[in-house]
Formats: C-alpha cells, structure tokens, sequence
C-alpha cells in the first residue's frame, strides 16, 4: 500500500533514501499565481540543515533546493512542483558493520518484517534526512497560507530531556540552537546536550507549535476532524512519539468550570482546547505539543539480534544528532 504522500487538494508525494543520490517531493495542488523562488524554500531548510551547530550531527549538507517544474516567471502555474535536494555528505562505510543487525529502537526491524529488504546506509527511508523534503513542502504551503490568509505557524523548544524550557517570547526562537523561546536557559541546554553526547547516548525532547490566524469552522466532526488530521500529519514526523492538542493529557486532571475556555466579547479567555472543538478550528490559536524520542542511533553497545537471529552487541558509528528534536521546530512548522 502506497503510503509516501499526504493530503487531499495540497498533496505531497515524498521520495529519496538518506544516502540515495537525492531526496525531494512533488506537490500537487498548489493553486496558481503565488509568487514563488527558491529563496522563500532554502530559508526553512536552511533552519532545519545539518552541520550547523555542534549540537546536532556533523553531516555537512548545503540541502541546496533545485526547483524542476511548476514555477513559471517567478509564479507558480497550478500544476505539479518538483523540488529535489542532493545529497552531498553520504558515509554509507559507517554503517558497514551493522548492514545484518537491527539497531534497537531503530525502523530496522520493522521495515525487513514487512518489505524482506532494507536499506542500512543511515537508516534508509527512515531517517530524519527525509525530513528535508517536508520542509521544503512546508515553506510552499507556509507562502500561500501567510500571503493569502495571514495564517502564522511557528514552533519551539519545551523541553530537553526532562528539563522544562521556559517561554519568555518567540523572539529568541531564532537566536539559538535549539529553538528554544528564551535566552536565559541555553547554557544549561548546551551542557545537557554536551553531557549526553560524552556519554554515548541521546535524549528526547517536546515542542510546541502554535498556528495563528486560523479563522474559525475549518475541520469536520467525526473521522474528518482538524484535530485528528493534525496529530495524523505530526505522527507523520520521524521520531514522534505523542501529540497532544491544546492542554492534551493535562486536560484529564482539569475541572469542567477550569477547561472550560470562556467566551467574551473581546474573544476566548484561555485557550485549553488548543483552537479546535468538535474538530472544528474556533480562530483561537491552534496548539499542538509534539513529544519527540531520543535518537535512535547511539554509539554506547546495545545488545539486540542480527537477520540470523543470533545475538549481538550493537554498536553504531557515524554522525548522529544527540537530540533529534533540536532540529524539529521547522519539521512541525
């Protein structure tokens, strides 16, 4: 069953293996007109590129966006947008020694039960390098949202492991590494991610993404809600594990008179239902908190079991982000 695109009148088809040649999309259904370069795209992946900082994986990757088709003048003309990215700092060698084994943790095992083939080089289809495609999309759809809707999406940094992030404004998103909406914290933030990297090891991370502008009745009831069609997309992102709309599982220890999100003149006074009820948008902002796990790939042994069947101790080499969700705010954008 085919399962490598997403959406319904803006649908995108991704392709690409993480050490393959390229990695890329199509989408079909970008309506025609919108102004569109290879600028408005490269200043998303730009955020999400490898190699930028000494916190995330060392694979060195200019994720340089060539667009082949669609665009016309500077415009897009209704019909299907190619984009590719090459790959350029491939090191399928590292991977050598664990081609016959599954990495714990890892889409290893999953892929060879349902597929009876894989491709080991950094974890193949799996990989977060697929992530670059999505983002690129995402920059396509984020220019016809904010020019024609006013629709905002930004995302950051909630927590590092089990160290809350504190939100003190989303100008100091960009001023750091790790997204992280404050100043105050990132030297804290830079030891952790330093200390677990020492160790071998990796750790997990949750963000926040919050669209704003969204005006209200967007979604259905039932199967077809805004909410459900959401956390299906975000589920979609390599490595996440949980999605929570609005206030999620803190809901659950919530009063009905406290969830409640009162309705005034001047608009909602809280927002616990994160922007959607019954499956409907509300023109409050949407919220969404994406759980993110640790990084699959580490280089402490593991023990697990090769194709045969047989015991043995996983090591994995290679250049892996010690936390993948430093780089996910775009992803989830």
């Amino acid at each position: 069953m085919a399962s490598s695109s997403t959406g319904q009148m803006f649908v995108v088809t991704n392709f690409g293996e993480s050490h393959g040649p390229a990695v890329g999309c199509v989408i079909d259904g970008c309506p025609p007109g919108l102004e569109l370069s290879v600028e408005d795209i490269q200043r998303d992946l730009d955020r999400r590129r490898p190699g930028t900082s000494r916190f995330v994986t060392q694979r060195r990757e200019s994720d340089a966006v060539h667009i082949l088709s669609g665009v016309y003048e500077g415009k897009t003309t209704g019909t299907p947008i190619a984009l590719i990215i090459y790959n350029e700092d491939q090191r399928s060698k590292d991977y050598g020694s664990i081609a016959h084994q599954y990495r714990p943790a890892h889409a290893d095992w999953g892929y060879m039960a349902k597929f009876g083939i894989r491709d080991p080089r950094g974890g193949g289809r799996s990989s977060a390098r697929l992530t670059a495609p999505t983002v690129a999309a995402g920059a396509v759809a984020r220019k016809w949202l904010k020019t024609r809707l006013g629709i905002e999406i930004r995302a950051c940094l909630t927590s590092l492991g089990d160290m809350p992030v504190r939100f003190e404004g989303w100008e100091h998103v960009c001023g750091n590494p790790f997204f992280a909406p404050n100043e105050s914290q990132i030297e804290e933030l830079q030891a952790k991610v330093d200390a677990v990297r020492k160790e071998g090891d990796s750790i997990g991370a949750e963000l926040m993404v919050v669209a704003e502008g969204v005006p209200a009745g967007l979604g259905n009831p039932v199967y077809d809600r805004l909410d459900a069609r959401l956390a299906y997309a975000l589920m979609g992102v390599n490595a996440v594990k949980g999605v929570e709309i609005g206030d999620g599982f803190a809901a659950s220890r919530l009063k009905g008179t406290h969830n409640a999100d009162r309705m005034l003149v001047q608009g909602f006074a809280s927002n616990h239902a994160g922007g959607v009820l019954g499956g409907i948008s509300t023109s409050a902002p949407i919220v969404a908190r994406v759980a993110i796990k640790p990084t699959p790939s580490v280089s402490s042994p593991l023990e697990s079991l090769d194709e045969e069947g047989n015991p043995v101790v996983v090591v994995t080499k290679g250049r892996h982000d010690p936390c993948v969700g430093l780089r996910a705010a775009p992803v989830l954008e």
